[in-house]
């Protein structure tokens, strides 16, 4: 007869998946630090931008940096995937660019010997782990939406098939804010699907000195990757077990309801706001809050957690209406009145 496990036994069976658990949370604040490590050997300052990316990273949220030239967007985005060590692919976007120069195409091939003709896929960029979709809003809405398929169903629909990408799959876009000859805003539907839209500024004075005194970084020096593909699944599969207080969530909950122009809203939303942010803005509260706990360490996110990452969630899924634009009020200004109003309860 089979023997059956004394309870001791049973009781550290069950204590097992606990203590992976544990050793893996404690990873995650190593991978942080290996992480801005790497990067800093290459990115000068920019510790909010780098913050708001690894919480992205964990979450296994899109984001959209915004900001003017020249201010290292696209080396960030080049940096985290070499020190990732995930599969990457870059796009650069122009007016002349098609759907099928994203997700791929059918051909047509004959073989020499038999003389039959077959239909063979040609993956196209979409099918990496890391995409940077470079100056994003340079593209039509037609070969901009060909993106919003991989980005929420981690798949892709080509002649007549749906393929599924192999997770991680991120997409990291850049914006120019400045310059809009010749570019094409992104739908609110496409907006709504990155989790953060981070806004890079300018250096600090002594920061532009140290980028100045470096010269030119565009060549990245090889790097060891700071943590393998399955391990960082892990860990984003941790960040969405992580345990949330209903306080947490009532908080992230209450912010979003207060973007909105109607009896809930706030008075900022009412006056200025056309449309609010919607239930995707909650669930990316609540997950970004998590995962800028669990990089500093905290098993459990606190209402301070769900303050700092806020504007980069909610900001770009403001619409604002007529008068806010007729008076020049931004969607970050509204968000900072709505985040005086709301308090915490």
């Amino acid at each position: 007869m089979p023997s059956h496990p004394s309870r001791a036994e049973q009781r550290a069976r069950s204590m097992e998946p606990v203590q992976d658990d544990l050793s893996l949370f404690k990873g995650i604040s190593r991978t942080r630090d290996r992480l801005r490590e790497a990067i800093a050997r290459i990115i000068v300052g920019q510790d909010q931008v780098v913050e708001h990316m690894l919480i992205a990273l964990l979450s296994g949220g899109h984001c959209l940096f915004v900001g003017v030239p020249g201010l290292a967007k696209t080396l960030l985005v080049r940096t985290a995937a070499s020190a990732l060590g995930l599969e990457f692919s870059r796009i650069q976007f122009t007016p002349d660019l098609m759907p099928a120069d994203i997700i791929g195409t059918e051909v047509l091939e004959e073989d020499k010997v038999t003389g039959r003709r077959s239909s063979r896929f040609i993956q196209g960029p979409v099918f990496s782990n890391l995409l940077l979709a470079d100056e994003i809003n340079r593209t039509p809405p037609k070969t901009q939406a060909a993106l919003l398929e991989a980005m929420q169903e981690l798949a892709v629909t080509a002649a007549g098939h749906t393929r599924p990408l192999d997770p991680p799959f991120l997409v990291l876009a850049t914006q120019n804010p400045i310059e809009q000859e010749g570019t094409y805003p992104l739908p609110e539907a496409q907006l709504d699907r990155f989790m953060l839209s981070i806004q890079v500024g300018y250096p600090s004075l002594e920061e532009e000195i140290e980028i100045v005194r470096r010269g030119n970084t565009e060549l990245l020096p090889q790097m060891q990757p700071v943590v393998d593909r399955h391990t960082l699944l892990r860990q984003q599969a941790l960040i969405r077990r992580l345990p949330t207080s209903t306080k947490v969530i009532a908080y992230a909950v209450r912010l979003v309801r207060a973007t909105r122009p109607d009896k809930h809203g706030s008075r900022a939303a009412k006056r200025w706001v056309r449309w609010g942010a919607s239930p995707r803005a909650s669930q990316y509260l609540a997950m970004g809050a998590r995962a800028r706990a669990a990089l500093n360490g905290y098993e459990v996110p606190h209402t301070d957690d769900v303050l700092a990452v806020a504007p980069a969630v909610l900001t770009h899924r403001l619409v604002l209406n007529f008068e806010a634009e007729a008076s020049g009020i931004s969607p970050a200004g509204v968000v900072r009145e709505i985040l005086g109003e709301v308090q915490v309860q």
